[in-house]
């Protein structure tokens, strides 16, 4: 270890530190488990402060055949914790002589294996500063996240002096301002820990203070990391669980979002625009369907400043998240055993409870497509309930498969929301999402006296795409995402056979030409949606500047980015070229003849009876004229299928609309034997 200290203080003499303190525990960093290594301090004469004595560079020296797969962080002796570097640097070997220093030029973000030298460290030392006595022990844990490979610690230093790390912190902000603290404890990956929330939010438009004491909620939370491989950047994302005094769930509005108990912060680390899951939420729920509502934030954690977060609606059952019936574990049998359920396509969770694989197997061959319990989750949904969702799906699946599949009544169109897969394909295809289809791929189902068939929403996970990532042609503007497994067989997690085969039928080519024409007039203009991007990038302008302060990926490639713009402008920039690229392909080569995609006439004639609709788009109310009165019967869908209005024909009857959401809908007029549907767009 000799060799080790002298390189040390060589890369640090220039630095003119006054106090070194060395560790050799040559000890073994066990495979996928937390491993700590201690150190004594003693000889400090006074407090650390980030002004005066304190803390200035941990040294690091360690063996290791993965270095990504390590998370270290130091702690010191009055239990606050810094994390000093996570996940960085890939299927790499090793840190030699790695020192950490608040001041450095260069970030290990922008470094490479075995990172010799001096770089910043993944966070802000200076919270070690802050007026603690700094004699006693230290310990630097060493987290090896994943199984296969392991390694060595072979020694480490920390050097105290008078040019002591420092914090940047944030006084304001436009921008709501979320504070967490966790009384101590660190956030796992799970179970939730109990904490404390605090949010500053004044109204739209009016500055927000971190010294503030009226608040616009203060209570207790639960908190947890959150994500699969989103977990293991540095910059995490976490679920959050309001909760009243005695632990439970407390269902609470935030931010002018509807009353909820669960909330997530989502750290869109590889997104550098900061924007992409929020312009897909923006885009579905114009389309329509529901989305999980979004609002950029100001975190910090335990008084430390941790950047902008996006803080959103967690997906989950709910009358203002997805609207299904409840379904109760006694529920087993008749209409009640059919709904509500939601599933996901995703990742093999390794639990035996949490879903099933499909019979059916991708084309061509691959991984196992898995389809998860999402609601019920695995651990409350009974067998009746799991034998029912997934003979249901199942069957959607058979139908698909068949000869006769794009038969209008014994096809696939028996079991899942026609629309619902048409817009799917859509969203993910203009915005080619990388996990399009096999990853957080949501879907739900109703009870049958509420709709019934399965609906492909809503989205979730939407940042890499726009171009924003490198590898199975996800950085091409030109393309079909659907295609994935023949684009990118090599990877593990593959499509479903779903959306290929739904792209075979003609009638779906054809509905798919109309709904983007459609579209394209709408919220899907290439100027509403760069008008979009251009007025949230103006929104969080400022807090950019400070999230890249502390993150200091800008410049810096970060897996899976494509583009790596050196200012916060360029990445804006990349982003708008491409969705222009995006739809000036798509323009091109969606199937199906425009010239069969006629403006909707509102009018029609059932037998005898004849009716129209007026206006449409409609915004406040909705009126329908029939003539003669008799017999007809008039009922009110939203896009999912489920029934929001009915009612019997009587000359002119009025449908108030104030209380629906925007989006399209279907006005369903009967008479006797007949029926004729007219699609309803409320703005």
């Amino acid at each position: 270890m000799k060799i080790f200290f002298l390189l040390c203080a060589a890369v640090l003499s220039s630095y003119g530190l006054s106090q070194t303190f060395s560790a050799s525990p040559n000890g073994e960093i066990i495979d996928n488990s937390t491993n700590e290594y201690e150190i004594t301090i003693s000889g400090l004469g006074q407090p650390l402060t980030t002004t005066d004595l304190g803390l200035e560079a941990v040294c690091i020296t360690l063996e290791h055949t993965w270095v990504a797969d390590l998370v270290i962080s130091l702690i010191s002796p009055d239990g606050t914790s810094v994390n000093l570097i996570s996940n960085v640097g890939g299927d790499s070997d090793n840190f030699t002589n790695t020192c950490l220093m608040s001041s450095a030029s260069e970030s290990l973000n922008s470094g490479s294996s075995p990172y010799t030298g001096i770089f910043r460290p993944g966070g802000q030392m200076g919270i070690l500063n802050n007026g603690q006595d700094g004699n006693g022990t230290w310990i630097l844990r060493v987290t090896d996240t994943y199984e296969q490979d392991a390694g060595t610690m072979l020694g480490f230093s920390l050097s105290f002096g008078f040019n002591p790390a420092t914090v940047f912190t944030i006084t304001e902000s436009d921008l709501p301002i979320v504070m967490l603290e966790t009384n101590g404890q660190e956030i796992p990956n799970e179970p939730k820990i109990s904490g404390n929330v605090n949010i500053i939010y004044n109204g739209e438009g009016i500055r927000n203070y971190t010294n503030a004491t009226d608040f616009h909620y203060a209570g207790n939370c639960g908190l947890e990391i959150r994500g699969a491989s989103s977990s293991g950047f540095p910059k995490k994302s976490y679920d959050l669980e309001i909760r009243d005094g005695n632990g439970l769930d407390l269902d609470t509005a935030l931010l002018g979002f509807p009353s909820e108990s669960d909330w997530v912060l989502s750290a869109q680390y590889t997104d550098k625009t900061l924007l992409r899951n929020m312009l897909s939420m923006h885009l579905i729920q114009g389309m329509g369907w529901y989305a999980p509502r979004y609002r950029p934030v100001e975190l910090f954690i335990n008084g430390q400043y941790m950047g902008v977060y996006i803080f959103m609606e967690k997906v989950k059952k709910g009358n203002n998240r997805v609207d299904i019936s409840t379904l109760n574990p006694t529920e087993i049998s008749g209409d009640n055993l059919t709904g509500g359920y939601i599933v996901k396509l995703d990742k093999d969770s390794g639990n035996s409870n949490s879903g099933w694989e499909s019979p059916f197997a991708p084309i061509p061959a691959g991984s196992p497509i898995v389809i998860d319990y999402s609601y019920p989750d695995g651990d409350v949904i009974v067998q009746q309930q799991k034998d029912y969702i997934r003979n249901y799906i199942t069957d959607f699946e058979a139908a698909l498969a068949s000869p006769v599949f794009d038969d209008p009544i014994e096809g696939y169109r028996k079991y899942v929301n026609y629309e619902s897969c048409v817009d799917a394909l859509l969203i993910s295809e203009f915005t080619r999402s990388i996990d399009a289809y096999r990853k957080s791929f949501f879907m739900y189902k109703d009870k049958d006296s509420e709709g019934g068939k399965l609906v492909m929403a809503p989205i979730w996970d939407y940042d890499l795409t726009y171009g924003n990532a490198d590898f199975c042609e996800g950085q091409n503007p030109e393309g079909w995402q659907y295609n994935f497994n023949y684009e990118c067989g090599e990877d593990y997690w593959i499509n479903p056979f779903w959306f290929p085969r739904m792209m075979e039928d003609t009638i779906f080519q054809a509905d798919l030409r109309c709904r983007w024409n459609e579209l394209r007039e709408g919220v899907f203009h290439p100027d509403t949606v760069k008008l979009w991007v251009d007025e949230m990038a103006q929104e969080i302008n400022e807090s950019q500047e400070w999230n890249y302060t502390i993150w200091q990926t800008m410049g810096a490639y970060v897996w899976p980015n494509s583009f790596v713009g050196e200012t916060y402008a360029e990445e804006i920039g990349f982003l708008k070229e491409w969705i222009d690229l995006r739809f000036e392909w798509l323009d091109a080569n969606i199937p199906g003849n425009p010239l069969y995609c006629t403006p909707t006439l509102g009018t029609g004639k059932l037998g005898e009876n004849t009716f129209k609709v007026y206006p449409n788009p409609a915004s406040d109310v909705l009126f329908v004229q029939l003539q003669p009165t008799e017999g007809a019967q008039l009922t009110l869908s939203d896009i999912s299928g489920k029934v929001i209005y009915r009612s019997a024909g009587n000359g002119l009857v009025t449908i108030p609309l104030e209380h629906y959401r925007q989006g399209i809908y279907f006005l369903s007029v009967e008479s006797g034997s007949k029926r004729m549907t007219e699609k309803i767009t409320v703005k």
